[in-house]
C-alpha cells in the first residue's frame, strides 16, 4: 500500500488491477465518514481524491452517493410544480426525462455521472430516430436538473454542462404569400371557424392564444384585442388548460383591422344563434368554439386546417406558419420589424429579426432605393 501524508487519505491498487482511494469528508450533518473512490489507473484515483480533499478545505460537505438520477429527478419534478414555473413547462420536462433521459442514465449514481455517460444518453436519444432539437432538449433537461442538484449540494460539478449539445439548423419559414392565405380564407367563406383563422392571419395569434380567446377580451367598438390567455396540453390525465400567455410581452393588445371587426361582429350573431338552437351549451365565454360552446381540440383544429388545405388546392403549412405568414405579410407591407414584434409578442427583437430575415430583404432594397433618391 502506497500512503499520502497524514489526513491526505490513501491510495492503493487492489488484486485485481483496480485503485482505491480512501478520505474522511464532511457530511451534510456535520459529521465525518470514510469515503472509497475507484478507478481504472492511480492518476485517476488520485484526482477524485483531490477532490474531495479541495471540499474538505472548503468546509463543504461531499455529495451523498446513495442517491440516483431517477430518484432526485422525482424529487426534483415534484419541487417544480410550486417553484412558480407553468405547468405545461413542468410537463415538457417530465416528458423528456421518463422518455428519454431515465432509461438510459436513470440507474446511475447522481454522483457518479460524468460527461462520457452525457454524451453515451445524446447519443442512445439520436440514435433512437429522433430531431436534433430533441437530443438539445434532453441535454437542456438534464442540464438544469444538475443545476439545481449542484445548488443542494448533492453534487460538484454540472456534468451536462461540460458536453456540447447538437447544432440545430433553424428551417427557412417559407409561409403563404398574400394571394395563398387570400385563396385559404375565400374557400372557407361561409364556415363557421372562418373569424378563428382571418384573426389568425391577420393578428398572428398562437393557436392556444386564439382556442383561450374570451369575447370579455375583444371591444368591438374600439377595435381591440386583448390578448390575456393561452390554452395548453399538460400530460396524460391532466388534457387541456388555461394559463396565462408565454411570455409577459405575449399579454399584449392589438388593435383590429375594420374587415375583422366586421368578421367578429358576423361571428358573435352567428355563435349567439347556434346557442339559442343547441340542445345543450356550455357557455365558458370563448370566442371560437365547437358547436356545442365547448373549448375546440386543438389536435381537431390541426386536422380541420390540413382537410381545408386540400380542398382549398394549396400547398400544406402547419398552424403555426400562419403566425410566420402574418408577420411575412406584414414586413412585406412596410411595417417595421419593432412593431412586428409587438403584434406577434416576441419577447426580444432577435427573434423576429431571426425568423423572418428572409423577408426584409425587400426592405433593405427600398431602403437603397431611397439612396438612389437622394444621389441621383
Amino acid at each position: 500500500m502506497s500512503r499520502r501524508a497524514n489526513g491526505e487519505g490513501s491510495i492503493y491498487q487492489r488484486k485485481d488491477g483496480r485503485w482505491t482511494g480512501a478520505v474522511y469528508v464532511l457530511n451534510r450533518d456535520g459529521g465525518r465518514q470514510r469515503r472509497q473512490v475507484y478507478g481504472r489507473t492511480r492518476g485517476e484515483v488520485a484526482g477524485k481524491v483531490a477532490d474531495l480533499l479541495s471540499l474538505n478545505r472548503k468546509h463543504i460537505p461531499a455529495a451523498p452517493v446513495e442517491v440516483t438520477v431517477q430518484q432526485y429527478a422525482q424529487s426534483w419534478l415534484e419541487r417544480l410544480g410550486s417553484s412558480g414555473l407553468k405547468p405545461a413547462t413542468v410537463s415538457n420536462y417530465r416528458w423528456v426525462l421518463d422518455r428519454h433521459v431515465l432509461p438510459n442514465i436513470g440507474r446511475q449514481r447522481l454522483v457518479a455521472l460524468s460527461p462520457q455517460h452525457v454524451r453515451t444518453l445524446l447519443l442512445a436519444v439520436s440514435e433512437s430516430g429522433v430531431s436534433a432539437r430533441t437530443v438539445q432538449l434532453s441535454r437542456a433537461v438534464l442540464r438544469s436538473m444538475l443545476a439545481d442538484a449542484e445548488r443542494d449540494q448533492l453534487i460538484h460539478r454540472n456534468v451536462a454542462a461540460l458536453v456540447k449539445g447538437p447544432r440545430v439548423e433553424r428551417q427557412e419559414v417559407v409561409p403563404w404569400t398574400a394571394d395563398e392565405a387570400g385563396q385559404f380564407l375565400t374557400s372557407l367563406e361561409g364556415h363557421r371557424l372562418r373569424p378563428l383563422f382571418a384573426v389568425g392571419v391577420a393578428l398572428g395569434l398562437r393557436k392556444g392564444e386564439l382556442l383561450a380567446l374570451r369575447w370579455q377580451d375583444v371591444d368591438l367598438d374600439v377595435g381591440a384585442l386583448r390578448v390575456r390567455a393561452t390554452v395548453q396540453r399538460l400530460g396524460k390525465g391532466v388534457g387541456l388548460v388555461t394559463g396565462s400567455p408565454k411570455t409577459a410581452r405575449s399579454r399584449r393588445t392589438l388593435p383590429l383591422p375594420q374587415v375583422l371587426v366586421d368578421a367578429l361582429r358576423e361571428h358573435r350573431t352567428a355563435q349567439a344563434l347556434e346557442r339559442e338552437e343547441a340542445t345543450s351549451w356550455h357557455d365558458a365565454g370563448l370566442v371560437f368554439t365547437t358547436s356545442k360552446g365547448t373549448m375546440i381540440e386543438p389536435r381537431n383544429l390541426n386536422r380541420f386546417l390540413d382537410e381545408a388545405i386540400a380542398r382549398a388546392g394549396l400547398r400544406r403549412i402547419r398552424f403555426h406558419d400562419l403566425r410566420h405568414t402574418c408577420a411575412s405579410l406584414l414586413l412585406a407591407q412596410g411595417v417595421s420589424p419593432r412593431v412586428v414584434m409587438e403584434v406577434l409578442g416576441h419577447s426580444q427583437m432577435s427573434m423576429t429579426t431571426d425568423l423572418y430575415g428572409h423577408v426584409m430583404p425587400s426592405s433593405l432594397r427600398s431602403a437603397a432605393d431611397a439612396l438612389d433618391g437622394v444621389f441621383g
